[in-house]
């Protein structure tokens, strides 16, 4: 990927996730489809093979799957916390990417996949073992990459530690994750930087969580150090609902495309605005 290429990462799953009321399979079709039609998006994190009972609204995700249409070369991924995931997940053509929530911290690490770090990252091995003979390509996902609310210890040697254990499996894909909006610009700048200094073959994503009124500043921070694919969620919905009571949404994406896409008018995104709106605002 040139230097400046910007790549966009559009995660109805995230923003969708949290949402009690079950939103009908249709409906998720429709938007995803929408998505992908709109050809804005490198990628779509679209759905997740997970316990119902933790994750009630992504109960569907196959039947979601089996009526996404991939008209162009937009890209799918999903989310799954363990081997069963992995193996659910594997026969699905669709799907180029599977990505896995490892949390540097120990407690959240608890909450969102009930282990300890060193399970978590056993269980990677076992799924990386999994997914050898398919076509799917992992994704890790550093959560908690920038602090934690929790008093768990964090410094970035425990960001650099993990990344360099987790590549020496194989993967080179990696998230880095604000999940309770604890990073700041200089933090961002920093611990960005320092990542692709030590690291400069691997891809890294950032996926960062803000209040609206300071995200821009966390775009441009990750931006002026090197990151060229920033993931976010149409009006800034989302947040995981095992990290805290005070959930802190999404990067807006519509400021994300404002910023890095040369969209000709806003159309294009009122239109993707809309199709939220009507995603998330139904009749029982």
């Amino acid at each position: 990927m040139s230097n400046n290429v910007i790549q966009l990462i559009e995660c109805p799953r995230d923003a969708i996730q949290g949402i009690q009321d079950f939103i009908p399979t249709a409906k998720k079709i429709t938007y995803i489809n929408q998505l992908i039609d709109s050809n804005l998006f490198y990628c779509i994190d679209f759905g997740s093979f997970v316990s119902p009972k933790a994750v009630s609204q992504m109960q569907d995700t196959a039947r979601v799957l089996a009526g996404i249409e991939k008209k162009n070369e937009t890209k799918l991924l999903a989310i799954i916390v363990n081997e069963r995931g992995a193996e659910i997940a594997k026969p699905m053509d669709k799907i180029d990417f599977l990505g896995y929530p490892f949390s540097i911290s120990e407690t959240f690490q608890r909450r969102n996949a009930n282990s300890t770090i060193a399970e978590s990252f056993r269980r990677v091995e076992r799924i990386k073992n999994i997914m050898a003979s398919g076509k799917q390509e992992i994704v890790i996902y550093i959560s908690m990459a920038f602090g934690n609310p929790y008093g768990d210890s964090w410094n970035t040697d425990l960001v650099l530690k993990w990344i360099e254990e987790l590549s020496a499996l194989g993967i080179s894909r990696f998230s880095i994750a604000d999940t309770t909006s604890e990073a700041s610009p200089e933090s961002i700048k920093m611990l960005f930087s320092l990542i692709k200094r030590t690291f400069p073959a691997l891809a890294f994503s950032v996926h960062l969580h803000s209040k609206e009124e300071n995200a821009l500043s966390k775009i441009e921070a990750a931006y002026d150090v090197g990151c060229r694919v920033f993931e976010g969620a149409i009006l800034g919905y989302g947040g995981c609902p095992f990290a805290q009571n005070d959930l802190v949404g999404n990067i807006p994406m519509e400021m994300l495309l404002r910023r890095f896409k040369n969209v000709e008018n806003e159309s294009k995104i009122q239109a993707l605005l809309e199709g939220f709106h009507e995603l998330i605002l139904f009749k029982k």
